[in-house]
Order: C-alpha cells, then structure tokens, then sequence
C-alpha cells in the first residue's frame, strides 16, 4: 500500500508554487487533497488558479477539493475545515503553506504589509492547525508541516528584513509549541525550509530572476515533505528540518537531479546560517 493512499491533506495556500508541487507528490500516492487559497481567476504575473491546481493533483492520482477561502477569516477556515473532513471523512494532514512576503528595511514596510505578513503566516498557522487538530486526534499517523526556517535570533536576519523575519519565526513558533503542547496525542509538528533557493514564481518576482541559475527545483522540497509525512508522528516530532538533510538521511546522494543548472554555485536561502552576508545584492 502506498504511503498516502486514502490519507487525507489540507493545506493553506496550494494553488503555485512549492505547495502545489508537494500537493502533486503526495497525489502520486493517492491522497485527498484540499487546497485552501483565494486564487480563482488568473494572477497577471503568477500562474495558476486552485482549479488548475485541482486539476494537476488530479491528474497526479490524487483527488482534489479546492476551496476558496482566505485563512485570515476564522468563518472561512471553520468552513473549509468541516467540508473538508465530512468529504473525505477526516483529516490526516495539515500543511501550513500560505505566506506572503514584502523585504524591506523597518522605515520602508507599510503597515498595511506588515499586518497582512503577521494575519497571513502568524494567524493563518495558528488557526488552520486549531482548526484541524479535533480531526488529527483521530488520524493514526497525524502530521502537521509548517512551511518555516529554522528558529536562529540571530541579529543578521532581523536587521535584514525585520517585520518579514519575525513573520515567518512566529510560523516556527506556532509549530515548536503545536509540537509540545499535542505530543500527547500523538500529532506530530514540524518545519521544513530550503536549504537552497528555490525556482518559483515567487522568487523570480520578490528576490530576481538573476538568482534562479543558482537555485534547486521546487520537486526537492516536495520529496524532502514526502519524507517527513510518512515518518511515525510518535517519533517524528518537533523539528525544524532543512529539505537537503531529510533527503540526506533518506540515502539520497544525487542532488544534481535537483539543480536548476547544474554546477552552478547554489544559493542558500534566507534564515540558512551560511549564506553570504551581500546575498541579497548578488
């Protein structure tokens, strides 16, 4: 039997990106998979609706419910949560994966930005994983994988991008302590972050295409997800995982497979330690 094979997913956001690559991996499996995200009609820069996306999961071997909702409604998450569970007749898995991004410096950051980074990665973590956990309870292998870095004070990060930083370390934060506080019933929370840029649309728009030739395909971030979520949630608890190394201890050696040029110098991504200090003016 497959690893995911009548396993049900829900996951915030799901309809680009690194979201719906690991939508599709787990498809291959066989998973139900409910994406929650707003995109119903074509973004001008960003491809991708969630229906396209419902259709790509299918396509995968999956079963796909889109919904739309935007998670920082609790009613609309509430909702997408119960369809969710009464479709497929429960939840196994819950994937914060919806973030949004703005990189400036303190002065420059409107508040309008800061507020929706903080409602969005903060909030939206915090609420879909509340909103999951009666369901998890039930499940016999129940995960919940938050789409954050590791948590490092250091000032670098901070001093970089600040209201950015502390919205993607409030995500780790809602994961370390989902973590501890649900051990007990054996939910498993963990966090999973490039250990690389990554080809997305996203980093082409917000960070610069020149970056790309250094960056891996989005396909490493799936199978390092994949990796995870099959692991005993008794076990597998608590960690704030870098995709190269779950892969690594996986057995996979050949990282090539993942390069968008292979060769090329790879670039590590935010919030990975060593990152050169002018990345950001390569």
């Amino acid at each position: 039997m497959k690893n995911f094979e009548n396993k049900t997913v829900i996951m915030s956001g799901g309809s680009r990106g690194v979201g719906l690559e690991i939508a599709k991996t787990l498809a291959k499996d066989g998973a139900n998979i409910a994406i929650l995200a707003k995109t119903t009609e074509p973004h001008p820069t960003l491809p991708g609706t969630i229906y396209t996306a419902a259709e790509e999961i299918e396509a995968a071997g999956g079963n796909a419910l889109p919904i739309v909702c935007d998670i920082r409604f609790e009613d609309q998450v509430s909702s997408a949560v119960q369809e969710c569970a009464k479709k497929f007749g429960g939840v196994d898995i819950c994937i914060n994966n919806a973030s949004a991004i703005h990189l400036s410096d303190t002065v420059n950051t409107p508040m309008k930005r800061y507020d929706l980074m903080h409602n969005i990665n903060v909030r939206g973590t915090f609420l879909l994983s509340q909103q999951c956990i009666p369901f998890l309870k039930e499940s016999e292998n129940a995960h919940i994988l938050t789409l954050s870095p590791p948590l490092n004070i250091s000032r670098k990060w901070f001093g970089m991008t600040l209201a950015y930083t502390t919205a993607k370390y409030g995500m780790s934060l809602v994961a370390h302590g989902l973590a501890e506080e649900f051990k007990k019933d054996n939910i498993a929370s963990n966090c999973l972050w490039p250990r690389t840029s990554l080809d997305t649309a996203a980093v082409r728009n917000v960070i610069g295409a020149e970056l790309i030739k250094g960056s891996r395909k989005p396909s490493i971030y799936a199978d390092a997800a994949y990796a995870v979520l099959k692991r005993n949630s008794s076990e597998c608890t608590g960690n704030f995982f870098l995709d190269q190394d779950v892969l690594e201890e996986e057995g996979v050696t050949d990282f090539e497979q993942y390069a968008i040029q292979p060769g090329e110098t790879l670039v590590s991504d935010f919030f990975v330690d060593d990152n050169p200090e002018d990345w950001l003016q390569a």
